[in-house]
Protein backbone atom coordinates (compact mmCIF):
# COMPACT_ATOMS: atom_id res chain seq x y z
CA UNK A 1 0.00 0.00 0.00
CA UNK A 2 1.18 3.56 -0.63
CA UNK A 3 2.33 5.41 2.47
CA UNK A 4 0.80 8.70 3.59
CA UNK A 5 3.09 11.71 3.66
CA UNK A 6 3.00 12.95 7.27
CA UNK A 7 3.64 16.15 9.19
CA UNK A 8 5.76 15.98 12.33
CA UNK A 9 2.61 16.24 14.47
CA UNK A 10 0.98 13.36 12.59
CA UNK A 11 4.12 11.26 13.03
CA UNK A 12 4.11 12.00 16.76
CA UNK A 13 0.46 10.95 16.99
CA UNK A 14 1.25 7.69 15.19
CA UNK A 15 4.08 6.99 17.61
CA UNK A 16 1.85 7.73 20.61
CA UNK A 17 -0.79 5.33 19.29
CA UNK A 18 1.92 2.69 18.89
CA UNK A 19 3.16 3.06 22.49
CA UNK A 20 -0.45 2.69 23.68
CA UNK A 21 -0.49 -0.86 22.29
CA UNK A 22 2.40 -1.91 24.52
CA UNK A 23 5.09 -1.60 21.88
CA UNK A 24 8.28 -0.16 23.38
CA UNK A 25 10.50 2.60 22.10
CA UNK A 26 13.50 0.35 22.71
CA UNK A 27 12.16 -2.30 20.33
CA UNK A 28 11.39 0.25 17.62
CA UNK A 29 14.90 1.71 18.00
CA UNK A 30 16.35 -1.79 17.63
CA UNK A 31 14.36 -2.39 14.44
CA UNK A 32 15.27 1.03 13.06
CA UNK A 33 18.94 0.32 13.80
CA UNK A 34 18.65 -2.94 11.89
CA UNK A 35 17.25 -1.12 8.85
CA UNK A 36 19.99 1.50 9.00
CA UNK A 37 22.72 -1.11 9.29
CA UNK A 38 21.34 -2.98 6.28
CA UNK A 39 21.38 0.21 4.19
CA UNK A 40 24.91 1.08 5.36
CA UNK A 41 26.14 -2.34 4.22
CA UNK A 42 24.77 -1.70 0.73
CA UNK A 43 26.59 1.63 0.56
CA UNK A 44 29.96 0.38 1.83
CA UNK A 45 32.32 -2.59 1.75
CA UNK A 46 33.57 -4.95 4.44
CA UNK A 47 36.31 -3.32 6.50
CA UNK A 48 35.23 0.25 5.69
CA UNK A 49 35.12 2.86 8.45
CA UNK A 50 31.67 4.31 9.10
CA UNK A 51 31.49 7.49 11.18
CA UNK A 52 28.29 7.71 13.25
CA UNK A 53 27.54 11.24 14.48
CA UNK A 54 25.32 10.91 17.53
CA UNK A 55 23.19 13.62 19.10
CA UNK A 56 21.13 13.64 22.28
CA UNK A 57 17.77 12.62 20.82
CA UNK A 58 16.26 9.44 19.40
CA UNK A 59 18.15 9.97 16.15
CA UNK A 60 21.31 9.44 18.17
CA UNK A 61 19.78 6.31 19.70
CA UNK A 62 18.96 4.99 16.22
CA UNK A 63 22.54 5.64 15.09
CA UNK A 64 23.98 3.80 18.11
CA UNK A 65 21.68 0.84 17.49
CA UNK A 66 22.88 0.64 13.88
CA UNK A 67 26.56 0.88 14.83
CA UNK A 68 26.20 -2.16 17.11
CA UNK A 69 24.96 -4.26 14.18
CA UNK A 70 27.90 -3.68 11.82
CA UNK A 71 30.29 -6.43 12.84
CA UNK A 72 31.98 -6.47 9.42
CA UNK A 73 32.57 -2.70 9.36
CA UNK A 74 34.56 -0.40 11.60
CA UNK A 75 31.82 1.65 13.25
CA UNK A 76 33.20 4.79 14.87
CA UNK A 77 30.66 6.51 17.14
CA UNK A 78 31.26 10.20 17.82
CA UNK A 79 28.94 11.93 20.28
CA UNK A 80 28.42 15.62 19.57
CA UNK A 81 26.57 17.22 22.45
CA UNK A 82 28.57 20.43 22.93
CA UNK A 83 29.34 22.00 19.54
CA UNK A 84 31.82 24.51 20.99
CA UNK A 85 34.13 21.74 22.22
CA UNK A 86 33.22 18.86 19.87
CA UNK A 87 34.33 20.53 16.63
CA UNK A 88 37.95 19.42 17.01
CA UNK A 89 37.10 15.70 17.47
CA UNK A 90 34.87 15.96 14.39
CA UNK A 91 37.65 17.52 12.32
CA UNK A 92 40.04 14.76 13.46
CA UNK A 93 37.54 12.04 12.55
CA UNK A 94 36.93 13.59 9.12
CA UNK A 95 40.66 13.72 8.37
CA UNK A 96 40.67 9.90 8.49
CA UNK A 97 38.33 9.93 5.45
CA UNK A 98 35.63 7.45 6.52
CA UNK A 99 33.75 5.75 3.69
CA UNK A 100 30.40 7.02 4.97
CA UNK A 101 29.02 9.36 7.62
CA UNK A 102 25.74 8.56 9.36
CA UNK A 103 24.02 11.76 10.51
CA UNK A 104 22.18 11.18 13.77
CA UNK A 105 22.61 14.66 15.22
CA UNK A 106 19.08 16.11 15.03
CA UNK A 107 15.78 14.60 13.99
CA UNK A 108 12.29 15.94 13.47
CA UNK A 109 12.22 17.37 16.98
CA UNK A 110 14.45 20.32 16.12
CA UNK A 111 12.33 23.49 16.28
CA UNK A 112 14.70 26.39 16.84
CA UNK A 113 17.46 28.20 14.94
CA UNK A 114 20.87 26.59 15.26
CA UNK A 115 23.57 28.41 17.15
CA UNK A 116 26.65 29.61 15.36
CA UNK A 117 28.62 26.72 16.86
CA UNK A 118 26.17 24.14 15.50
CA UNK A 119 26.22 25.82 12.12
CA UNK A 120 30.01 25.49 12.18
CA UNK A 121 29.69 21.77 12.92
CA UNK A 122 27.37 21.33 9.94
CA UNK A 123 29.44 23.44 7.56
CA UNK A 124 32.55 21.44 8.51
CA UNK A 125 30.70 18.23 7.82
CA UNK A 126 29.46 19.47 4.45
CA UNK A 127 32.90 20.74 3.47
CA UNK A 128 34.37 17.24 3.87
CA UNK A 129 32.48 16.02 0.76
CA UNK A 130 32.25 12.57 2.37
CA UNK A 131 28.91 10.86 1.54
CA UNK A 132 26.32 11.27 4.28
CA UNK A 133 23.41 9.01 5.18
CA UNK A 134 20.93 11.20 7.11
CA UNK A 135 18.59 9.52 9.57
CA UNK A 136 14.94 10.56 9.30
CA UNK A 137 15.79 14.12 8.20
CA UNK A 138 19.10 15.85 7.45
CA UNK A 139 20.17 17.60 10.64
CA UNK A 140 19.16 21.26 10.61
CA UNK A 141 16.20 20.79 8.26
CA UNK A 142 12.60 21.56 9.23
CA UNK A 143 10.71 18.34 8.50
CA UNK A 144 7.44 20.23 8.00
CA UNK A 145 8.58 23.05 5.70
CA UNK A 146 11.87 21.88 4.20
CA UNK A 147 13.52 25.14 5.28
CA UNK A 148 16.75 25.10 7.29
CA UNK A 149 17.25 26.29 10.85
CA UNK A 150 20.24 28.31 9.66
CA UNK A 151 22.19 25.37 8.19
CA UNK A 152 21.54 21.77 7.24
CA UNK A 153 23.52 18.66 6.43
CA UNK A 154 23.75 17.91 2.71
CA UNK A 155 23.01 14.20 2.53
CA UNK A 156 23.62 11.81 -0.34
CA UNK A 157 20.79 9.68 1.04
CA UNK A 158 18.06 10.37 3.57
CA UNK A 159 16.54 7.31 5.22
CA UNK A 160 13.37 8.63 6.80
CA UNK A 161 11.64 6.47 9.38
CA UNK A 162 8.14 5.03 9.04
CA UNK A 163 6.71 7.42 6.45
CA UNK A 164 7.86 10.41 4.35
CA UNK A 165 7.67 13.82 6.01
CA UNK A 166 6.02 16.72 4.20
CA UNK A 167 9.06 18.99 4.28
CA UNK A 168 11.28 16.42 2.59
CA UNK A 169 9.26 16.74 -0.61
CA UNK A 170 9.58 20.50 -0.95
CA UNK A 171 11.83 22.37 -3.34
CA UNK A 172 13.55 24.00 -0.36
CA UNK A 173 14.67 20.60 0.94
CA UNK A 174 15.95 19.35 -2.41
CA UNK A 175 19.59 20.46 -1.99
CA UNK A 176 19.86 18.60 1.32
CA UNK A 177 18.02 15.29 1.16
CA UNK A 178 19.74 13.56 -1.76
CA UNK A 179 18.03 10.26 -2.51
CA UNK A 180 14.98 9.81 -0.28
CA UNK A 181 14.11 6.35 1.02
CA UNK A 182 11.67 5.19 3.68
CA UNK A 183 12.48 2.61 6.36
CA UNK A 184 9.22 0.72 6.88
CA UNK A 185 8.34 -2.27 9.11
CA UNK A 186 10.02 -0.80 12.17
CA UNK A 187 7.35 -1.77 14.70
CA UNK A 188 5.03 1.21 14.32
CA UNK A 189 1.30 0.82 13.74
CA UNK A 190 0.15 1.06 10.10
CA UNK A 191 -0.43 4.66 9.08
CA UNK A 192 -3.91 5.80 8.14
CA UNK A 193 -4.26 8.10 5.10
CA UNK A 194 -4.10 11.69 6.35
CA UNK A 195 -3.92 13.94 3.29
CA UNK A 196 -3.70 14.19 -0.45
CA UNK A 197 -0.12 12.91 -0.89
CA UNK A 198 0.73 9.21 -0.98
CA UNK A 199 4.22 7.73 -1.34
CA UNK A 200 4.54 4.90 -3.87
CA UNK A 201 6.33 1.73 -2.75
CA UNK A 202 7.73 -1.06 -4.90
CA UNK A 203 5.41 -3.46 -3.07
CA UNK A 204 2.41 -1.65 -4.56
CA UNK A 205 3.03 -3.44 -7.87
CA UNK A 206 3.29 -7.06 -6.76
CA UNK A 207 1.34 -9.04 -9.36
CA UNK A 208 1.04 -6.05 -11.68
CA UNK A 209 0.64 -6.06 -14.62
CA UNK A 210 -1.57 -9.13 -14.28
CA UNK A 211 -0.58 -12.36 -16.05
CA UNK A 212 -1.65 -12.65 -19.65
CA UNK A 213 -4.05 -15.43 -20.66
CA UNK A 214 -2.27 -18.41 -22.17
CA UNK A 215 -4.38 -18.23 -25.32
CA UNK A 216 -3.92 -14.48 -25.79
CA UNK A 217 -2.88 -13.07 -29.16
CA UNK A 218 -1.59 -9.66 -30.22
CA UNK A 219 -5.08 -8.39 -30.90
CA UNK A 220 -5.87 -8.76 -27.20
CA UNK A 221 -3.13 -6.40 -26.06
CA UNK A 222 -3.85 -3.24 -27.96
CA UNK A 223 -2.21 -1.08 -30.59
CA UNK A 224 -0.14 1.95 -29.58
CA UNK A 225 0.18 4.83 -32.05
CA UNK A 226 2.98 7.37 -31.64
CA UNK A 227 3.03 10.75 -33.42
CA UNK A 228 6.58 11.94 -32.88
CA UNK A 229 9.76 13.16 -34.52
CA UNK A 230 10.70 15.93 -36.92
CA UNK A 231 13.84 17.08 -38.68
CA UNK A 232 16.70 17.01 -36.18
CA UNK A 233 14.59 15.15 -33.60
CA UNK A 234 14.16 11.71 -35.15
CA UNK A 235 15.61 10.14 -31.97
CA UNK A 236 12.54 11.21 -29.99
CA UNK A 237 10.33 9.09 -32.24
CA UNK A 238 12.66 6.10 -31.94
CA UNK A 239 12.89 6.30 -28.15
CA UNK A 240 9.13 6.76 -27.75
CA UNK A 241 8.59 3.72 -29.96
CA UNK A 242 11.05 1.65 -27.95
CA UNK A 243 9.37 2.71 -24.73
CA UNK A 244 6.02 1.58 -26.14
CA UNK A 245 7.56 -1.72 -27.21
CA UNK A 246 8.91 -2.39 -23.71
CA UNK A 247 5.35 -2.22 -22.40
CA UNK A 248 4.49 -5.07 -24.82
CA UNK A 249 1.26 -3.98 -26.48
CA UNK A 250 0.19 -6.14 -29.40
CA UNK A 251 1.26 -3.56 -32.02
CA UNK A 252 3.12 -0.25 -32.21
CA UNK A 253 2.93 2.21 -35.11
CA UNK A 254 5.01 5.39 -35.33
CA UNK A 255 4.02 8.38 -37.45
CA UNK A 256 7.11 10.63 -37.91
CA UNK A 257 7.36 13.66 -40.18
CA UNK A 258 7.96 12.60 -43.78
CA UNK A 259 11.47 14.11 -44.00
CA UNK A 260 12.71 11.79 -41.23
CA UNK A 261 10.68 8.72 -42.14
CA UNK A 262 13.68 6.73 -43.39
CA UNK A 263 15.87 7.66 -40.40
CA UNK A 264 13.18 6.41 -38.01
CA UNK A 265 12.18 3.32 -39.97
CA UNK A 266 15.79 2.19 -40.31
CA UNK A 267 16.16 1.97 -36.52
CA UNK A 268 13.00 0.00 -35.79
CA UNK A 269 12.19 -3.61 -36.60
CA UNK A 270 8.94 -4.89 -35.09
CA UNK A 271 7.43 -1.39 -34.98
CA UNK A 272 5.43 -0.25 -37.99
CA UNK A 273 6.37 3.17 -39.38
CA UNK A 274 4.16 5.38 -41.52
CA UNK A 275 4.75 9.03 -42.51
CA UNK A 276 2.64 11.69 -40.86
CA UNK A 277 -0.17 13.05 -43.03
CA UNK A 278 -2.27 16.15 -42.24
CA UNK A 279 -5.39 14.03 -42.61
CA UNK A 280 -4.52 10.96 -40.60
CA UNK A 281 -6.89 8.03 -40.23
CA UNK A 282 -5.82 5.47 -37.66
CA UNK A 283 -6.50 1.76 -38.06
CA UNK A 284 -9.50 0.66 -36.02
CA UNK A 285 -7.19 -1.43 -33.85
CA UNK A 286 -5.40 1.62 -32.39
CA UNK A 287 -6.23 1.73 -28.69
CA UNK A 288 -3.93 4.48 -27.34
CA UNK A 289 -2.22 7.51 -28.87
CA UNK A 290 0.89 9.45 -27.92
CA UNK A 291 1.54 12.85 -29.44
CA UNK A 292 4.38 15.28 -29.00
CA UNK A 293 7.94 13.91 -28.60
CA UNK A 294 10.25 15.73 -31.01
CA UNK A 295 7.47 17.54 -32.88
CA UNK A 296 9.31 20.71 -33.85
CA UNK A 297 7.77 21.54 -37.22
CA UNK A 298 6.54 25.14 -37.59
CA UNK A 299 5.33 24.48 -41.14
CA UNK A 300 2.74 22.00 -39.91
CA UNK A 301 1.99 23.53 -36.51
CA UNK A 302 -1.55 24.62 -37.40
CA UNK A 303 -2.44 21.24 -38.92
CA UNK A 304 -1.04 19.53 -35.84
CA UNK A 305 -2.97 21.87 -33.55
CA UNK A 306 -6.27 21.09 -35.24
CA UNK A 307 -5.66 17.35 -35.00
CA UNK A 308 -4.45 17.40 -31.40
CA UNK A 309 -7.41 19.42 -30.18
CA UNK A 310 -9.83 17.16 -31.99
CA UNK A 311 -8.26 14.01 -30.53
CA UNK A 312 -8.06 15.52 -27.06
CA UNK A 313 -11.71 16.54 -27.11
CA UNK A 314 -13.35 13.69 -29.03
CA UNK A 315 -11.18 10.58 -29.40
CA UNK A 316 -12.53 7.74 -27.31
CA UNK A 317 -9.23 6.00 -26.52
CA UNK A 318 -6.39 7.08 -24.19
CA UNK A 319 -4.47 10.11 -25.48
CA UNK A 320 -1.09 10.94 -23.92
CA UNK A 321 0.45 14.33 -24.72
CA UNK A 322 4.11 15.07 -24.10
CA UNK A 323 6.79 17.65 -24.94
CA UNK A 324 5.94 19.86 -27.97
CA UNK A 325 2.44 18.43 -28.10
CA UNK A 326 1.55 20.21 -24.87
CA UNK A 327 1.58 23.56 -26.68
CA UNK A 328 -0.91 22.32 -29.26
CA UNK A 329 -3.77 21.82 -26.80
CA UNK A 330 -6.49 24.21 -25.68
CA UNK A 331 -7.98 24.42 -22.20
CA UNK A 332 -11.41 22.94 -22.83
CA UNK A 333 -13.74 20.33 -21.33
CA UNK A 334 -13.22 16.62 -21.97
CA UNK A 335 -15.69 13.83 -21.28
CA UNK A 336 -14.77 12.27 -17.91
CA UNK A 337 -14.93 8.77 -19.38
CA UNK A 338 -12.00 9.49 -21.72
CA UNK A 339 -8.46 8.81 -20.51
CA UNK A 340 -6.28 11.87 -21.02
CA UNK A 341 -2.72 12.27 -19.74
CA UNK A 342 -0.30 15.23 -19.72
CA UNK A 343 3.39 14.67 -18.92
CA UNK A 344 5.01 18.10 -18.39
CA UNK A 345 8.30 18.87 -16.70
CA UNK A 346 8.31 22.01 -14.48
CA UNK A 347 9.28 24.33 -17.35
CA UNK A 348 6.43 23.07 -19.51
CA UNK A 349 4.01 23.28 -16.59
CA UNK A 350 5.04 26.90 -16.02
CA UNK A 351 4.42 27.69 -19.67
CA UNK A 352 0.98 26.04 -19.66
CA UNK A 353 -0.03 27.90 -16.50
CA UNK A 354 1.55 31.23 -17.51
CA UNK A 355 3.69 30.98 -14.41
CA UNK A 356 7.35 30.49 -13.52
CA UNK A 357 9.37 27.42 -12.63
CA UNK A 358 10.07 28.63 -9.05
CA UNK A 359 6.33 29.10 -8.48
CA UNK A 360 5.58 25.64 -9.89
CA UNK A 361 8.25 24.05 -7.70
CA UNK A 362 7.11 25.95 -4.62
CA UNK A 363 3.79 24.08 -4.64
CA UNK A 364 3.90 21.17 -7.04
CA UNK A 365 0.60 19.58 -5.93
CA UNK A 366 -1.21 22.86 -6.52
CA UNK A 367 0.32 23.13 -10.00
CA UNK A 368 -0.76 19.59 -10.83
CA UNK A 369 -4.33 20.27 -9.69
CA UNK A 370 -4.54 23.47 -11.75
CA UNK A 371 -3.17 21.80 -14.88
CA UNK A 372 -5.71 19.01 -14.56
CA UNK A 373 -8.58 21.47 -14.09
CA UNK A 374 -7.56 23.59 -17.08
CA UNK A 375 -7.33 20.60 -19.39
CA UNK A 376 -10.57 18.82 -18.66
CA UNK A 377 -9.68 17.12 -15.36
CA UNK A 378 -7.10 14.98 -17.10
CA UNK A 379 -4.37 12.93 -15.45
CA UNK A 380 -1.11 14.84 -14.96
CA UNK A 381 2.36 13.43 -14.48
CA UNK A 382 4.40 16.38 -13.19
CA UNK A 383 7.96 15.23 -13.72
CA UNK A 384 11.02 16.08 -11.66
CA UNK A 385 12.45 14.97 -8.35
CA UNK A 386 9.65 12.93 -6.77
CA UNK A 387 7.40 12.98 -9.85
CA UNK A 388 3.73 13.51 -8.98
CA UNK A 389 0.83 11.57 -10.51
CA UNK A 390 -2.75 12.73 -10.03
CA UNK A 391 -5.58 14.87 -11.24
CA UNK A 392 -7.81 17.73 -10.10
CA UNK A 393 -9.41 15.63 -7.36
CA UNK A 394 -8.41 12.65 -5.27
CA UNK A 395 -5.02 11.34 -4.23
CA UNK A 396 -1.73 12.59 -5.61
CA UNK A 397 0.94 9.90 -5.73
CA UNK A 398 4.60 10.70 -5.14
CA UNK A 399 7.04 8.53 -7.05
CA UNK A 400 9.81 7.01 -4.94
CA UNK A 401 12.24 5.85 -7.64
CA UNK A 402 14.71 7.60 -9.93
CA UNK A 403 17.86 9.67 -9.63
CA UNK A 404 19.43 12.83 -11.15
CA UNK A 405 20.99 10.83 -14.00
CA UNK A 406 17.53 10.64 -15.59
CA UNK A 407 18.16 14.25 -16.62
CA UNK A 408 19.25 13.25 -20.13
CA UNK A 409 17.71 14.11 -23.47
CA UNK A 410 15.26 11.40 -24.53
CA UNK A 411 14.41 10.17 -21.03
CA UNK A 412 10.96 11.77 -21.15
CA UNK A 413 10.30 10.47 -24.68
CA UNK A 414 11.00 6.95 -23.47
CA UNK A 415 8.66 7.35 -20.49
CA UNK A 416 5.86 8.76 -22.64
CA UNK A 417 6.14 5.81 -25.00
CA UNK A 418 6.15 3.33 -22.13
CA UNK A 419 3.00 4.90 -20.66
CA UNK A 420 1.29 4.69 -24.04
CA UNK A 421 2.26 1.06 -24.55
CA UNK A 422 0.74 0.19 -21.18
CA UNK A 423 -2.48 2.19 -21.66
CA UNK A 424 -2.96 0.65 -25.12
CA UNK A 425 -3.72 -2.62 -23.36
CA UNK A 426 -7.41 -2.91 -22.43
CA UNK A 427 -6.62 -4.81 -19.23
CA UNK A 428 -4.54 -1.89 -17.95
CA UNK A 429 -7.11 0.85 -18.64
CA UNK A 430 -9.44 0.00 -15.74
CA UNK A 431 -7.10 1.41 -13.06
CA UNK A 432 -5.42 4.36 -14.73
CA UNK A 433 -3.79 5.61 -11.54
CA UNK A 434 -2.03 2.32 -10.91
CA UNK A 435 -0.91 1.98 -14.52
CA UNK A 436 0.56 5.50 -14.55
CA UNK A 437 2.22 5.00 -11.19
CA UNK A 438 3.71 1.71 -12.38
CA UNK A 439 5.09 3.33 -15.54
CA UNK A 440 6.75 6.19 -13.67
CA UNK A 441 8.10 3.89 -10.96
CA UNK A 442 9.53 1.44 -13.52
CA UNK A 443 11.22 4.30 -15.38
CA UNK A 444 12.91 5.50 -12.20
CA UNK A 445 13.70 2.03 -10.86
CA UNK A 446 15.41 1.09 -14.12
CA UNK A 447 17.56 4.22 -13.79
CA UNK A 448 18.38 3.30 -10.19
CA UNK A 449 19.47 -0.18 -11.25
CA UNK A 450 21.65 1.21 -14.02
CA UNK A 451 23.24 3.76 -11.72
CA UNK A 452 24.05 1.06 -9.18
CA UNK A 453 25.84 -1.03 -11.81
CA UNK A 454 27.59 1.57 -13.99
CA UNK A 455 28.37 5.27 -13.93
CA UNK A 456 27.97 6.19 -17.61
CA UNK A 457 24.70 4.70 -18.78
CA UNK A 458 22.66 6.34 -21.54
CA UNK A 459 18.98 6.63 -22.38
CA UNK A 460 19.50 3.84 -24.91
CA UNK A 461 20.54 1.64 -21.96
CA UNK A 462 17.44 2.80 -20.10
CA UNK A 463 15.31 1.75 -23.07
CA UNK A 464 16.67 -1.77 -22.67
CA UNK A 465 16.19 -1.83 -18.90
CA UNK A 466 12.74 -0.27 -18.43
CA UNK A 467 10.09 -2.74 -17.36
CA UNK A 468 12.48 -5.19 -15.70
CA UNK A 469 12.53 -3.67 -12.20
CA UNK A 470 10.70 -5.64 -9.57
Amino acid sequence: MPLPVLSVAQMRAAETATWATGQTEAEVIRLVGKKIARRVRKLTRAGDTILFLVGKGHNGDDARAAAKQLEDRHAQVLEIFLPDTDLLPLETALQAKPALIVDGLFGTGLNRPLSEAWQKIISTLNASYIPVLALDVPSGLNADTGETFGAAVRAALTLTIGAPKTGLLTAAASPFIGQLEVATDVGLLPFAPTGELLWTQAEDFVGFPPPRPAAGHKGDFGHAAVIAGSLGYHGAAVLAARGAQRAQPGLVTVYPQEEIFHAVAAQLQSTMVSPWRPVLKFPSSVSALLGGPGLVSPEQAEEMRINFRHWWRDWEHPFIVDASGLDLLAAEPVARKFIRVLTPHPGEAARLLNSTVPKIQADRPKALRELSRRFGHCWVILKGQHTLIGRSEGEIYVNSSGNPHLAQGGSGDLLAGYITGLLAQPALQSDVAKTLRFAVWQHGAAADHLQATRANWTVEDLANAIGNAG
